[in-house]
């Protein structure tokens, strides 16, 4: 029986148990399996992290993966502070605390582009994990110098990483996107007639939109034009002073 995800997750602190059984010593260790489900979900997806598929990997019965894991649920909380405890910080390199919000975002969005996977991973429970205790108290220093409140500072810092994550998300390859150019260069006319003279914003700001991003959607255009926002919105609030309302 495997321990319980809090200890799971600070495994390698000189204070969390060693398990306490006796017997012969396991064929595979508790990182061990989270290293090989890691590599699974990277390669393929969260989909491809099964106990079955996890245990042919570690060369152990699918049973004995439960004595690693307490449960698929608690594997995945494992995995996300782990791919969060390998990124190593960087210092940062301003004292502008705008530099150092931007600085935040853009690690944030390579590590969603390094695991994509990461972003399905949605279980508050990583919070209990020391990758992600250091990588929250890294990230709440990106707002030293301002004057805002605790509370009004991890706010900041929640709605940054929530613009982030679904930024990632956007961003995320899809096997079954079509190409977009030659559907248009295929139905645009077709669709032409359909739509007439209807919506003509639509149609005007569509073909603006389009000439200047020679596509339909360009998700790094809507990632600079999106931090860019949010930089603004979180300039006021530190400007104000007050905090939140």
């Amino acid at each position: 029986m495997a321990n319980h995800l809090v200890d799971l997750l600070w495994r390698d602190h000189p204070g969390a148990p060693d398990g306490g059984a006796r017997g012969p010593r396991p064929k595979v260790s508790t990182s061990q399996a989270v290293d090989e489900a890691i590599r699974l979900a990277d390669d393929g997806g969260l989909a491809a992290v099964t106990v079955r598929r996890l245990g042919a990997r570690l060369g152990i019965a699918p049973n004995a993966v439960y004595t690693h894991v307490g449960s698929r649920d608690d594997l995945l909380v494992l995995m996300a502070d782990t791919v969060r405890a390998r990124r190593a910080p960087r210092p940062y390199a301003t004292d502008d605390w705008r530099g150092r919000v931007r600085h935040v975002a853009e690690a944030e969005l390579a590590l969603y582009d390094g695991h994509p996977w990461l972003v399905d991973v949605t279980d508050q429970r990583t919070a209990f994990g020391p990758g992600t205790i250091a990588a929250y108290d890294q990230q709440l220093h990106a707002l030293d110098g301002t004057d805002l409140t605790d509370v009004d500072r991890d706010a900041a810092l929640t709605f940054v990483t929530d613009f982030v994550r679904a930024a990632a998300r956007a961003r995320r390859p899809d096997p079954q996107a079509v190409d977009m150019a030659a559907s248009w260069e295929a139905w645009g006319g077709r669709l032409a007639g359909y739509v007439g003279d209807r919506y003509p914003l639509a149609r005007r700001v569509g073909a603006a939109a389009g000439a200047a991003m020679d596509a339909p959607y360009d998700a790094e255009h809507a990632w600079r034009f999106g931090l860019d926002r949010v930089l603004d919105a979180l300039s006021a609030l530190v400007g104000r002073g007050t905090g939140l309302p």
